[in-house]
């Protein structure tokens, strides 16, 4: 074979491959059906959630009055979320039908065990790639960005960075949530612990931070002058409280912020399955998904502007977080943390 006829070859097989690659990717995306005549008869879903309560609040509504079908919401944090309902499987019930909860690392577990199904339904190709399952057995109802969130009227020098929260400048001011009660702080603290180590939380410890439950008490603490730095806090309470006139910044730190999914998933095994899909397609459909910047929340839809007056997620730095890794450690980071703070 002669040498041009080699390189010929050799051409035109690039361009088959390449020609295959361009139609893998333009490949139109087929959603999952959902039997909404089934939904109906069902009539009832139970959704467990962390999103935050009057949004899930307005979720609920929307879809009941959409659909008809009637919404039991149990919301908590995402840790306690995710320990009543392994209560339940453990004790063979499944009360579930959807859950959204703020801790990717958890559902890894969910998924080995076998208790979700896979399930892609429409606008499920314009979730972020990041904070979906490629299978669907997970996809992001919103992304929570994570920062330092400070009061900017108490002439307190605000910090730039998560170690200069050490300096015992800040002793007294500062406030973080409850890694047993809220997943995102696990996320934060499993990633954190890994890349300053626990020396970073026992000088957090000696600067007398207050720890309190949840993300919304976080705010609370802020709002009411308790504490005047949230050492780890949810922008979207940030948002809501310079909304309501509150002198609240949030920091994204030089070192990275977080942006940690909110998946949904179908439980396996489900008392209204049918009702359960037609929750979680609504859950990423146009109406949910465009309130959330309203709520000062980040969609998990990738063709949806940010909250008003917030970066997009593009132009945030941000820290990778190891789910498998916190999946595998997280009852030793919370035995950790408590150690420290008891």
């Amino acid at each position: 074979m002669s040498r041009a006829l080699v390189i010929a070859c050799f051409v035109l097989g690039s361009l088959v491959t390449l020609a295959a690659r361009a139609a893998a990717q333009t490949k139109p995306f087929t959603p999952d059906p959902v039997d909404m005549a089934a939904a109906k008869r069902e009539a009832a879903v139970t959704w467990y959630t962390s999103t935050p309560v009057n949004t899930a609040q307005k979720i609920a509504t929307m879809f009941q009055t959409e659909t008809g079908i009637k919404v039991e919401l149990f919301r908590s944090g995402g840790s306690a979320v995710l320990r009543r309902f392994m209560q339940e499987i453990d004790a063979r019930r499944v009360i579930a039908d959807v859950m959204t909860i703020s801790d990717p690392a958890e559902v890894l577990t969910l998924i080995k065990r076998d208790l979700v199904v896979p399930f892609r339904p429409r606008h499920f190709d314009k979730v972020r790639d990041e904070v979906k399952d490629p299978k669907g057995y997970h996809v992001a109802q919103r992304v929570n960005l994570v920062g330092i969130i400070a009061r900017t009227d108490k002439g307190v020098p605000l910090p730039r960075n998560w170690t200069d929260l050490t300096d015992p400048k800040y002793k007294g001011l500062l406030v973080m949530p409850d890694p047993s009660y809220t997943a995102i702080q696990l996320m934060v603290i499993g990633t954190l612990s890994r890349k300053y180590g626990w020396g970073f939380y026992q000088k957090l410890r000696a600067n007398e931070i207050m720890i309190v439950q949840s993300h919304q008490q976080v705010s609370e603490t802020l709002t009411r002058g308790e504490r005047l730095i949230a050492a780890e806090g949810g922008d979207q309470f940030a948002w809501l409280d310079r909304r309501a006139g509150h002198k609240i910044e949030t920091i994204w730190p030089t070192d990275g912020a977080f942006a940690i999914g909110a998946p949904t998933v179908v439980i396996k095994g489900a008392p209204h399955p049918n009702a359960a899909k037609a929750l979680a397609a609504f859950m990423i459909g146009d109406a949910v998904q465009k309130l959330l910047p309203g709520e000062g929340i980040y969609a998990g839809r990738s063709d949806v502007e940010p909250p008003p007056g917030n970066p997009p997620i593009a132009q945030i730095k941000l820290i990778p977080v190891d789910y498998e890794q916190i999946e595998k450690a997280a009852k030793a980071i919370k035995a950790r943390f408590s150690e420290i703070y008891q």
